[in-house]
This record gives structure tokens, C-alpha cells and sequence, in this order.
């Protein structure tokens, strides 16, 4: 296993110095280490290999500082693509196939090619052996862009380009923000024929500044890393975005904004208890975001004491449900105007013998999705595709500003 990309974290696992090697780890992964390494911790688990889904990390502590090596295995993937179904029964029937794989995923222990449609190029499920009408090895192996194929053809040549900005934010009880950042990606989905260059250009700061346009509208971006098709040199020599992309969905790049962001959603609540036999819970919650957009999907997560029982509910938008695993009420908004304000009700039962409440109560959780908008005012200001059969290419491009930890504490 190769290391995928490495990072130095503090002491409270915030990123200080990062570099990505091979792209094929979102970046974003980092984020999981700490919580997963204090409940390693926490069940007397901790070893120097975490894993979190398909994403493994490799770690050491030196003083206040932790090293953290990312690591991915595609082979889950890939085989999952290849049989459906990763069980026993379909290793038996394809073991064959299985060892073919095996040796052109890794490379005396390194990952080689990890992309299944390079693969099925030459490693076919129509019998237990190699294709011999044609070569071996696909130009993709050999060729310098190695994530993507010869002879890509569509009918209709598009690209759709997703800019999705997730919000981080930890409010405390007196509503002072404690915590605050936008995390973003640019996401593309590519059906372009041949083998095109893509010129990408955003509102970038340090792109503005070079070019005497000052700082009006323009987005100042941190920790931008990038997927490996796009050229490094020339980005760090004029700020252009410029690549060959694989063919179909990839993630282009990811950035982060510590700038002070203002809670699109801002929740208020208050709790009235009556002789310790039962609870009332105000929540009200006001979009704080421009009027012409809407919040849609809307979850607030309101904890409830754990004994609390016989829930009613009134809402002046939307519907409340008591999840009692869980120890809150989820109120639902289907769809949340920018500008408005609305209430919930919540009335709960209490026990009649009083329960020592031995811990604060947990903090207000908010879900949303907020399309057609970006928080940090990142743009795409064009999208350059060059290719040199020069066909007419349509880029679309949506916006998306997502709840990413989001939370308002009450006490």
C-alpha cells in the first residue's frame, strides 16, 4: 500500500501542511481521522492503521503533532464493478478473472491502474482468458494521461459542472460563533469526444490581483488541491485551470474558506419545564440568507430529555416527528424561503421522580441544501474546451451551498 497523499494535523486535528500525490483520496477524508481516532481511543482499540470506509490512515504522533498518511484500496470497487456482488460465490466463478486484476492493480505492491473502465478495456468477463486479438496493454496504461482512454466518442458533447460548498459551523448558547469555514468542490461529469483540454476559470483573488483586477467579487481560496489531470506548473505559474479529464464523473478540485460566515439558518430555542412532569420546547428557526433563494430539505435536530415521553407537536410550516433512539424531535421543512421565520412546539411528559440531568444538553442540529447559491460567491467565469476535431461543446454549470457539521448549542 502506497501512501496517497500526506498530512500534519495540531493537537486538535486541524490540518497545518498538506500535499496530495495521486488525487485518488478526496482530501476531504482528513476530516474523519480525529473522531475516529478519539473513539478508537476511547474503546481501547487505537492502532496505527484507522480505517474509515475505503480510506485507511496511516498515522504516528510526534509530540503535539500527528502525521497522517491516506491511503486508498480500490479493489472493492473495482471487483464490485466487475461481479455486482462481492461474496464468495462470485470470487469462486471468477478467479480467473480475479487474478488478472489482482496483478494489474498493483505493481510490486504499488497501486497501478485502478480505474475499472481502463480495465475492462483488456480484462473481459466473456471467457477465463485474456482477450489474444489485440494488445495486452491499452494505450491508457502506457500513455501519459493514464486516466483516460483513445477513441472516447458522443453523439452530443457536454460537460455539467457542480460547485458544492458545505458549511461547517459551531454556534455556543450565547450565539457567538466559535467555529466557521466553507469546504468546497468542484465536481464534473464529462462527455466530450477525442481528447480534449480544459481551461477552467473562477473568480480566483490571486488570479485578479495578478491581473491588476483588484479584489471586487473575487474569492480568496485555501488549501486547493487538485485532481491529477490538471497541470500543476501551470496553475502555480498563472492560476489557469488546465486539464485533460477522464471521461464521465471525477472530482476536479476541493478548497476551503475559514472566513466568518454568517448562519444561513439560525435556530433559537427555549425549554420550560412544569413541576418535573413535563417540557415544553419553543424552536424558532429564520433563513438568514438572501429572499430569492430557498432552503430545501430542511432537518432541525432538537435533543429531548431521555426520560421524556406522550410528545405533541404544533408547527406553523413543516412537520415534527419524536425519535426517541435517538433522543431528539426532527423537524421537517420541505422548502425554507430566505427571509422567513417559523416556529415549533413541542410538549413532552415527564416522570413523575426526577432525573439528575448529569450532562449538558447536546446541541441543535441543522440539515440543509440550498441550490443556485454559493455561500463564499465563488463563479465559474468560463469554461474553455479545446479539441482539435473542433466540435461545439455545452458546459452547464450549478451551484449548491450544503450543510456540512452544523450546530447551535442551547446550554
Amino acid at each position: 500500500m502506497s501512501a496517497s497523499a500526506v498530512f500534519i494535523l495540531d493537537v486538535k486535528g486541524k490540518p497545518l501542511i498538506s500535499r496530495n500525490y495521486k488525487g485518488d483520496v478526496p482530501m476531504s477524508k482528513i476530516e474523519h481521522f480525529m473522531p475516529l481516532l478519539v473513539q478508537r481511543e476511547e474503546e481501547g482499540a487505537l492502532t496505527p492503521l484507522l480505517s474509515y470506509g475505503e480510506v485507511h490512515f496511516l498515522w504516528i504522533k510526534h509530540s503535539n503533532l500527528y502525521r497522517i498518511h491516506p491511503t486508498w484500496r480500490p479493489w472493492r470497487r473495482v471487483f464490485c464493478e466487475y461481479f455486482k456482488e462481492l461474496e464468495e460465490e462470485s470470487i469462486r466463478d471468477n478467479f480467473v478473472i480475479v487474478y488478472e486484476l489482482l496483478d494489474e492493480l498493483m505493481d510490486f505492491g504499488f497501486p497501478q491502474t485502478t480505474d475499472s473502465k481502463i480495465l475492462q478495456e483488456y480484462i473481459t468477463q466473456q471467457s477465463n482468458k485474456l482477450e489474444t486479438g489485440k494488445s495486452r496493454v491499452p494505450p491508457t496504461v502506457t500513455n501519459a494521461v493514464s486516466w483516460r482512454s483513445e477513441g472516447i466518442k458522443y453523439k452530443k458533447n457536454e460537460v455539467f459542472i457542480d460547485v458544492i460548498e458545505s458549511v461547517n459551523l459551531l454556534v455556543n448558547a450565547n450565539g457567538s460563533v466559535l467555529l466557521s469555514e466553507i469546504v468546497g468542490t468542484i465536481k464534473l461529469k464529462v462527455f466530450l469526444s477525442g481528447m480534449p483540454e480544459l481551461r477552467l476559470g473562477l473568480n480566483d483573488r490571486v488570479l485578479f490581483e495578478l491581473t491588476g483586477r483588484g479584489k471586487n467579487k473575487s474569492v480568496e481560496l485555501e488549501d486547493v488541491k487538485f485532481h491529477q489531470c490538471v497541470r500543476l506548473s501551470r496553475f502555480d505559474n498563472d492560476r489557469t485551470i488546465s486539464f485533460i479529464p477522464p471521461d464521465g464523473d471525477f472530482e476536479l478540485m476541493s478548497y476551503r474558506l475559514s472566513t466568518q460566515v454568517k448562519p444561513l439558518i439560525w435556530i433559537e430555542s427555549v425549554i420550560e419545564k412544569f413541576s418535573h412532569s413535563r417540557v415544553e420546547i419553543m424552536v424558532k428557526a429564520k433563513g438568514q440568507f438572501k429572499k430569492q433563494s430557498v432552503a430545501n430539505g430542511v432537518e432541525i435536530s432538537v435533543p429531548v430529555p431521555s426520560d421524556a415521553d406522550s410528545p405533541r407537536f404544533k408547527t406553523s410550516v413543516g412537520s415534527a416527528k419524536y425519535v426517541p433512539e435517538k433522543n431528539v424531535v426532527i423537524w421537517s421543512i420541505k422548502s425554507f424561503p430566505g427571509g422567513k421565520e417559523y416556529l415549533m412546539r413541542a410538549h413532552f411528559g415527564l416522570p413523575s421522580v426526577e432525573k439528575e440531568e448529569v450532562e449538558g444538553r447536546p446541541p441543535i442540529g441543522v440539515k440543509f441544501e440550498i441550490p443556485y447559491f454559493t455561500v463564499s460567491g465563488i463563479q465559474v467565469r468560463y469554461m474553455k474546451i479545446i479539441e482539435k476535431s473542433g466540435y461545439q461543446a455545452l458546459p452547464w454549470v450549478r451551484y449548491i451551498t450544503q450543510s456540512g457539521d452544523y450546530q447551535l448549542r442551547t446550554s
